[in-house]
């Protein structure tokens, strides 16, 4: 008997192939305030997450809700434009479901992105922050349950979750275009509440730079199917506790408007340089 959540993602990528013609070379997810990446983008089709058979879906404003196939120079591409959270009530294997679905339409590599707030006191609203590890103990690992040896192994090493060649594209085009590009760790909340004053302290003694609500659990998805991953977070606000100001998911959009213009910049700049690694 088929695995149930391998079973639904194999009708949703029967859904997605019965009505878009398309095989991406690299998969880009937009965090927060960040969808107008997707107006870089040479579209050739688009499919709102409503239409593909099972597909969760996203239910945060500022999150149009669709795939995007087109390309960035001459690198095809599949843009998630809007991701699904875990404190939207969703099952783990249905936030990660875009993840793998993306993988079996033929993406090697995944670009992830996020807004966050920082918890290194030194970052500031609207600072890029490259990703350079993670922290997700905090929610639930995205692998738990029958393995899925279709996808990948039971136990996938995590020692190198962010592709170190591909970080190295991301600094280079960062120096390029005069682009302060910070460097860090981020850890998943399971949200969607704030992090309280002390959960940022915690977050500060355990090594993390930016806290957020997403993205962890990805990589991991995409580590164990065998994806280049890279990230980039949006700092969009100082952590709860290291600034006087209540925090507010208009406050994260407002800042992720602010840094749009750098953030597209880099991303597209980077993925034109990855074609070498596909």
């Amino acid at each position: 008997m088929m695995n149930q959540v391998y079973e639904k993602l194999l009708k949703c990528y029967e859904s997605v192939k019965e009505k878009v013609d398309f095989e991406p070379e690299v998969a880009i997810v937009l965090g927060s305030g960040l969808g107008n990446f997707a107006d870089e983008i040479k579209v050739e089709a688009e499919l709102p997450y409503e239409e593909i058979e099972g597909f969760p879906v996203s239910t945060v404003a500022g999150h149009a809700g669709k795939f995007i196939f087109g390309y960035l120079g001459e690198v095809k591409v599949v843009c998630m434009k809007g991701r699904i959270h875990y404190y939207e009530g969703y099952a783990m294997s249905d936030v990660v479901l875009p993840t793998r679905l993306m993988k079996l339409m033929g993406a090697k590599i995944i670009f992830l992105t996020n807004a966050s707030g920082g918890s290194n006191p030194s970052y500031k609203a609207g600072d890029l922050m490259l990703i350079k590890d993670q922290i997700s103990c905090l929610v639930p690992n995205p692998l738990i349950g029958p393995n899925l040896d279709e996808l990948g192994i039971r136990f996938p090493d995590m020692s190198e979750i962010y592709n170190k060649q591909l970080a190295q594209i991301i600094r280079e085009k960062a120096a390029a275009h005069n682009i302060d590009l910070k460097e860090g760790i981020y850890m998943q909340f399971s949200g969607p509440s704030y992090e309280s004053p002390a959960e940022v302290r915690m977050a500060q003694m355990l090594g993390a730079d930016a806290v957020g609500m997403s993205t962890t659990v990805e990589a991991i998805a995409a580590n164990h199917m065998g994806m280049k991953v890279c990230g980039i977070s949006c700092v969009c606000n100082p952590g709860a506790g290291l600034s006087a100001e209540p925090l507010t998911h208009e406050e994260v959009q407002a800042a992720a408007d602010a840094a749009s213009a750098k953030f597209k910049v880099l991303v597209k700049e980077s993925v034109l340089e990855f074609k070498k690694f596909l």
